[in-house]
């Protein structure tokens, strides 16, 4: 960490000097009284981007959309861009620390997204329904919630990485790169990093030091990709493409909090028991479905809670079967001579 300690802090001063002369020079300070709640949030937000395989948008998009009324567009548009800040801080971090990743997936994850993602912002996220795209967050994020709450002793008792074949670690990272960029990081801005998570952890039988720290730097590569494309697209095609109002007065105020925040979470999930993180954060998944429930109660449809239900149970029996598969193959591994 020593010999690398330089790296991070040069960020951290470059970041937070960019940061206050755009403060100054652009005399955003009245930017403080007006989205201090969003600040106050990304604290905590930016903590489980750093400790679980969740990025802090996790936080920011529903506190943005189903407290304060924003649209399903400014969730995405300010969770690209909160974590640019917070999940490169706590991915250069990992950098630093030396911290194990799954360099080959890793790598072919990024080229998947670097397709993906600005494929998904062009062509899909248009096309999505601001309600569809709410729920899709809330059904993706409680299947993730109830994995944990069925698995979590056998994905926090995982050690190492099971060996698997090279074709194996390129088709499944550009896979995901490529398929959770084009729809749901491109829809509401996170949701990648849980995709490879659940890839790493399932059918890698993953250490949780590995599969979480892995799952940051790609959150952290998608979400600059994505909030450049954005920027792109509203400049070319403002009428189309325009960027959420209010993304930069947000940013402002919760850039310098999780510019720390992230790598915090980093450092704390290093003494603090991994399994209580997951299971915290875990049942707050499970209640947000609820809340988008009771919130968008007079928008709900039959047909959609029906579409909803089965969408949350297509994700977990896909889940189980990604864990049976992985579960097999240790089994055959152990089996050789």
């Amino acid at each position: 960490m020593r010999s690398r300690a330089w790296l991070f802090i040069a960020w951290l001063v470059v970041f937070y000097a960019a940061w206050l002369t755009l403060v100054i020079v652009g005399e955003h300070s009245d930017k403080f009284a007006e989205h201090w709640a969003i600040g106050l949030a990304m604290a905590i937000g930016s903590y489980f981007a750093g400790s679980t395989p969740m990025g802090g948008g996790t936080v920011g998009f529903p506190v943005l959309v189903l407290i304060f009324g924003e649209s399903p567009a400014m969730g995405r548009d300010f969770s690209f861009a909160i974590q640019s800040i917070g999940m490169v801080s706590a991915a250069i971090l990992i950098f630093c620390m030396r911290q194990p990743v799954e360099k080959r997936m890793l790598k072919y994850a990024c080229i998947g997204a670097t397709l993906g993602t600005p494929a998904g912002l062009a062509f899909i996220a248009p096309h999505v329904p601001g309600l569809y795209v709410k729920l899709i967050f809330a059904v993706t994020w409680a299947s993730f919630g109830m994995l944990h709450f069925a698995k979590i002793g056998q994905i926090a008792s995982m050690s190492g990485l099971m060996k698997v074949s090279r074709r194996f670690e390129i088709t499944s990272g550009f896979t995901v790169g490529l398929l959770a960029g084009a729809t749901i990081a491109s829809t509401t801005g996170v949701g990648i990093d849980l995709a490879i998570y659940v890839v790493l952890v399932l059918m890698c039988r993953a250490d949780l030091k590995i599969a979480i720290p892995t799952s940051v730097v790609l959150m952290a590569y998608t979400s600059v990709v994505g909030i450049v494309t954005q920027y792109l697209l509203s400049a070319a095609v403002p009428t189309r493409y325009e960027m959420a109002p209010g993304v930069l007065g947000n940013w402002i105020v919760a850039a310098p909090v999780v510019a720390l925040g992230a790598p915090f979470g980093v450092v704390m999930v290093r003494l603090i028991p991994r399994k209580i993180t997951l299971l915290i954060v875990s049942g707050l998944c499970m209640l947000q479905l609820g809340w988008t429930f009771w919130h968008e109660r007079h928008h709900l449809t039959p047909s959609l809670i029906f579409a909803s239900v089965v969408g949350l149970l297509a994700l977990n029996l896909m889940f189980m079967l990604m864990h049976d598969a992985g579960k097999r193959r240790a089994q055959r591994m152990l089996k050789q001579p």
